[in-house]
């Protein structure tokens, strides 16, 4: 079996992620594409995070509800607007949107992991505006799979 996968043509694992998709840019989501979902997968959900931030974990984009047939986010879809009508959760900025990456000036690069989970339920059960966490929380319970693809950015000096 081919294993679930999660790419984005602006960027490979463990590169760069261009400046246009970062918060100092133009603050412009990355296209993702994903591919071999696990058997009986019926939605999706996205969480883009900073794994160097300092604890809890600071999660910059979380869209759910994303429907089982779906392999694609286009580029821009959730920069400042819903993606096609897909719900998304309050990130760490207090946005429902995507805000790219903008680790603090004059750190060494940051990775920023996009986790794609295939889920076992078409809905999250989840209130009216919840927060990236609470998408998560809901999320982890009904997890068949995930995919994962991290970059890394650094603010220029």
């Amino acid at each position: 079996m081919t294993p679930f996968r999660l790419i984005s043509p602006s960027f490979a694992t463990g590169e760069p992620i261009p400046k246009r998709h970062a918060r100092d840019g133009d603050n412009v989501s990355p296209e993702l594409e994903w591919t071999d979902p696990p058997p009986g997968a019926r939605s999706f959900v996205l969480i883009m995070e900073d794994t160097d931030a300092p604890a809890p974990a600071f999660r910059q984009w979380a869209v759910y509800d994303i429907p089982a047939e779906r392999r694609h986010l286009p580029e821009g879809g959730s920069s400042g607007a819903r993606e096609e009508g897909l719900p998304h959760g309050i990130n760490a900025f207090g946005h429902s949107r995507y805000d790219g990456p903008h680790p603090p000036h004059g750190d060494p690069p940051h990775d920023y992991r996009f986790r794609l989970a295939a889920l076992g339920v078409a809905k999250l059960d989840v209130g009216p505006r919840p927060t990236a966490e609470e998408v998560w929380d809901a999320a982890r319970a009904n997890i068949l799979g995930e995919a994962d693809l991290i970059g890394t950015y650094q603010v220029p000096r």
